[in-house]
């Protein structure tokens, strides 16, 4: 999505950073599909690096067809995450067992 489109009543508003990199990953996307030459990629990365408002960073990308919305993330620490750190655990815990068995008996 355009920078500006979840705020269309101000193109004039001034761009971030962050702005200016959503419009860079969407020419890579775009430039890795085909539409863009690496010459027209590096001339809108340009521009868009040298855009001060919203509406510029518009002119980048006004001739690309829309991205599809990027499917949402599993968030940090899901159940796979924390089934991986009790084998861990377990392991641990029982070479340290076997550890001390050994060295008891030896």
């Amino acid at each position: 999505m355009p920078p500006d489109e979840a705020r269309p009543h101000a193109p004039a508003m001034r761009a971030s950073d962050e702005d200016r990199r959503r419009v860079i990953d969407a020419l890579q996307h775009h430039t890795q599909a085909g539409r863009l030459t690496l010459d027209e990629f590096a001339d809108r990365c340009d521009a868009v690096l040298a855009a001060k408002t919203l509406a510029e960073l518009r002119a980048a990308t006004h001739d690309l067809p829309a991205l599809p919305p990027v499917p949402a993330t599993a968030p940090a620490g899901t159940s796979n995450d924390r089934h991986v750190l009790w084998v861990f655990a377990i392991a641990l815990v029982a070479a340290v067992l076997l550890g001390l068995v050994y060295a008891a008996f030896h």
